[in-house]
Order: C-alpha cells, then structure tokens, then sequence
C-alpha cells in the first residue's frame, strides 16, 4: 500500500555538510514554510551555498516514513529552484528527508519564543514520533541560515532549553 502524501507550499533542504558548524546530524530537514515571496527559496539558495541539499523548492510533498514526517520534492520539481532574478536552475538534490525543523518565514521573530511543534496536514494522520518543533524567523537577516542551523542543531541533539530565563 502507497503512502499518503500531501503537497503544499514549502521549500525543503537536508542540512548535510551545513549543519557541521553547530553540529546537527547531516540528516536533518528544514522545511520553510511562508507565503510567495516570503524568502523560501532565497533562504535556501543561501543554506545550500553553506552546504546544505535542496530537497524542493516551493511545492513539497509531505508523508510520513516509520512514524516521522518526510518530505520529498514533486517528480515534476525534483531538482528545480528558483532563483529570481536568474530564473529556474537545475541542481543536485536529495530525494527525501525526515523535516527536524520547520521555519515559518516572516518579518520578525521573537526574542525568546516559546515551544511549539509543527502541526502536520491532518490527511497524513497522526505522528508516532514527536512532531518537529516550528519557529519564526525573518529570512532576509543575514544571520538566518546560521540561526537555522543552529535551531536544528539544538533540537535535534536535546540541547534546547525553554526553561531558561535570562532575564
């Protein structure tokens, strides 16, 4: 029997030899979340000059493999990301990843956020593993494919801590 998948609007990388600086698991996805225009591809375009793996740009299918949630570029897309101002270029791409990280892009993100996991489409029923934790972020910061890294980095070694409270 097939798998569900459901196709929505998000660009998706595997960190690969990205993550090495903050040590994340090679592994690991990002799906980048956010309207058109919101930056997905430009945020990608800038993890995978760092060494990340585009996995898709703008339309990603997502389903669930041994309990966790994936994604995987559509077969029309595979390979495909747009860079405006260039047009569409064809790069070397992963065929899926298991997301540890979703990003919902917009203009700013809070200080010190609070723990939320993303909410996958309710047509790939419920997850056997925890969902991936979602935070915001202001994709035209410099800093944002590094914060990314790290974010995933934090999650996916334990090492996020929301009970610290600096001030």
């Amino acid at each position: 029997m097939a798998s569900v998948s459901v196709n929505i609007h998000a660009t998706c990388v595997r960190l690969a030899a990205a993550g090495k600086p903050f040590g994340a698991p090679p592994d690991c996805g990002v799906l980048l979340i956010g309207g058109s225009g919101s930056g997905k591809s430009d945020l990608a375009l800038r993890l995978i000059a760092a060494g990340a793996e585009l996995v898709a740009d703008d339309r990603t299918d997502l389903f669930v493999l041994r309990g966790r949630l994936c994604g995987r570029a559509p077969a029309r897309l595979a390979g495909l990301l747009e860079v405006r101002g260039v047009g569409i270029v064809k790069l070397p791409h992963a065929r899926q990843v298991c997301i540890a990280l979703v990003a919902k892009l917009g203009r700013a993100a809070d200080r010190l956020p609070a723990h939320r996991l993303y909410r996958p489409p309710a047509a790939l029923g419920p997850l056997a593993k925890a969902a991936p934790p979602v935070i915001s972020i202001a994709p035209f910061e410099a800093s944002a494919p590094a914060k990314l890294v790290a974010a995933t980095a934090a999650y996916a070694l334990g090492l996020h801590r929301e009970d610290v409270n600096p001030m």
